[in-house]
């Protein structure tokens, strides 16, 4: 189970990474934080294509990732055991006797 857990961990981080990376990469449309600095002067005219592959590279690793994550659950996750239910029959309790006490009014009884 380890062993699969760990491939799954690394696929995630590598489809992670290159998701950072896809995302960096593509240009800001306008708006956002890009616009609120100032690029988005000559940003707003690269070609149409690469925009669209960029988009539907960063959904679809986005899906994947999270596809990878919820499979790695199901996949490694440990069976649970049912719980039984506590027995309702109590049992009796012990029966109480007087501790035995060194009384010095009670003579102790003469040894033969």
């Amino acid at each position: 189970m380890s062993t699969i857990f760990t491939l799954f961990m690394i696929l995630i981080m590598i489809l992670s990474i290159l998701l950072i990376v896809i995302v960096m990469a593509q240009n800001p449309k306008g708006g956002g934080l890009s616009g609120t600095f100032g690029g988005t002067s000559s940003a707003q005219f690269g070609v149409q294509r690469t925009n669209d592959f960029m988009e539907k590279a960063t959904w679809t690793l986005g899906i994947t990732i999270t596809a990878l994550i919820l499979l790695s659950v199901v996949l490694t996750a440990k069976p649970t055991t049912t719980l039984k239910p506590a027995p309702t029959q109590r049992e009796a309790p012990a029966p109480q006797t007087a501790p035995a006490t060194n009384n010095p009014a009670v003579p102790a009884a003469p040894m033969p």
